[in-house]
């Protein structure tokens, strides 16, 4: 019989990975946002943004099904958050030789800590549907709601902590007319220009940022440790794989996955994600805002997109049983399309303030159906092999990073514009291919919310 006591025990968990990650990513967000800005000599901030989302890359081959099924979702996530706390040491003596290796190190715990996190809160959203009579798909869209009502904020702070420490920096002189010229989409090899981006906060600054993001990362960790139950699949158990399956079968069972045509028709969702996520917190931050702000208007313009990326995610997750994920992903599809196509058009300008906000505003609100719908998709589609599922979802998500970030230094901003517009075009085709087929096959061996199937999902909290 279902209780309010297992109802609140689930929210509980759900609220403490969501507030463990919020104080992991209020350190990673705001430095990820400020990396091609703060340390653009020789393009250092965004290789190494790329290099990271390369890790990540590899990692989601092979790693995530390893960690969970040897450490289980609580372990993998301690282990993974301690590659983010590594970078923001890192972060102390910026240099080739340090930001370089501890990228690399965050990028291998990035889609274990991700895959970990996604896992939990399916499993926690089918369990608590069984026992409330709901369906899985709709308890697990609230849950994704509420981590990324929760998660999303993180940008905020972050952003906020960088823009009052940075705004202690003196006010830099309005630039000329023809420096703004090769501002937004007009920007061509911007690292090698004289604009505001060039103009660096002093060092003290800096190191007091970094403190602060260190020890937010660091508090993430114990957060986790402390509070956090431990969770296990027993459906697995319950149908007689009580042996841990080979070593090679759980480390390719990433790709074994590729089996199912519609994983290979939902790649370009992660893809696109990473793509559109780069650009914002390479292009917009550095090519926008620090050209023809400057610095210290970073993070409160990408406050701006944090809000409403986490008011979205808690309102999608509630109104998506009402109106479906095709209606949301619409909504998405529609407003992206729009900002591209007027920052390809919008010359920026000093002057011009409101209007940076606005553009960041309406890219958390198309970001927010990225984020809330395609992991409730993909828990929902590949119920039964989900660690694969969610690891090969960030693994396209880390190649659209690695493909943003590594031709930020050679491409024109025009041109990555261009390249946004033709992956979502394509992206929303594959993705309509995919419902044509569920609607086609509604009840599937991997649907999520059958709640009166002997198969579904049971977890159990260890004491």
């Amino acid at each position: 019989m279902f209780s309010a006591s297992t109802m609140d025990r689930s929210l509980r968990n759900v609220l403490v990975v969501s507030f463990g990650f919020l104080l992991l990513f209020t350190a990673y967000g705001g430095l990820q946002s400020l990396q091609s800005s703060l340390y653009s000599e020789e393009g250092l901030g965004v290789t190494a943004l790329s290099t990271l989302y390369g890790g990540m890359l590899l990692s989601s081959m092979f790693l995530p099904p390893l960690l969970i099924e040897r450490l289980g979702c609580k372990g993998t996530i301690i282990l993974s958050m301690c590659g983010y706390v590594a970078f923001s040491v890192g972060n102390f003596f910026a240099s080739w030789y340090t930001l370089i290796p501890t990228s690399i190190l965050l990028g291998l715990g990035a889609a274990p800590l991700w895959s970990a996190q996604s896992t939990y809160l399916t499993i926690m959203g089918n369990t608590h549907a069984k026992k409330a009579g709901k369906h899985g798909k709709d308890v697990v869209n609230q849950y994704f709601g509420i981590f990324f009502l929760v998660f999303q904020s993180s940008g905020v702070w972050g952003n906020l902590i960088s823009s009052l420490v940075f705004g202690q920096t003196p006010s830099q002189e309005a630039l000329p007319e023809e420096q703004l010229m090769s501002c937004g989409a007009s920007d061509c090899l911007m690292a090698t220009a004289t604009t505001n981006s060039t103009q660096r906060p002093s060092q003290q600054l800096v190191y007091t940022l970094l403190g602060i993001y260190t020890g937010s990362g660091v508090l993430a960790v114990l957060m986790i440790a402390a509070f956090l139950k431990p969770i296990r699949d027993v459906q697995r158990e319950s149908e007689g794989e009580k042996k841990s399956p080979p070593f090679w079968s759980t480390l390719l069972s990433t790709f074994k996955l590729y089996r199912d045509k519609r994983l290979c028709l939902l790649i370009l969702l992660p893809l696109y994600s990473g793509l559109q996520q780069g650009f914002l917190s390479s292009e917009y931050t550095r090519s926008y805002v620090t050209c023809a702000l400057g610095i210290q208007f970073v993070g409160y313009v990408m406050i701006c997109f944090s809000a409403t990326n986490a008011l979205c995610s808690v309102l999608y997750g509630k109104v998506s049983q009402y109106t479906g994920r095709v209606v949301l992903y619409v909504l998405g599809t529609v407003t992206h399309l729009s900002c591209m196509i007027a920052l390809l058009l919008w010359r920026p300008g000093a002057d011009q303030l409101a209007v940076f906000f606005v553009f960041s505003g309406l890219w958390g609100v198309a970001d927010a159906v990225w984020q809330t719908q395609n992991n409730a998709l993909y828990g929902v589609l590949f119920e039964k092999s989900k660690e694969a599922a969610f690891a090969n979802y960030r693994l396209w998500e880390a190649l659209g990073y690695v493909i943003a970030f590594g031709y930020s230094t050679f491409l024109c901003v025009r041109v990555k514009l261009y390249i946004l517009l033709g992956v979502l075009s394509l992206t929303m085709v594959a993705y309509g291919l995919v419902e044509c087929v569920e609607s086609k096959n509604p009840i599937r061996p991997h649907a999520a919310g059958q709640a009166n199937q002997a198969e579904d999902e049971e977890i159990e909290t260890k004491m």
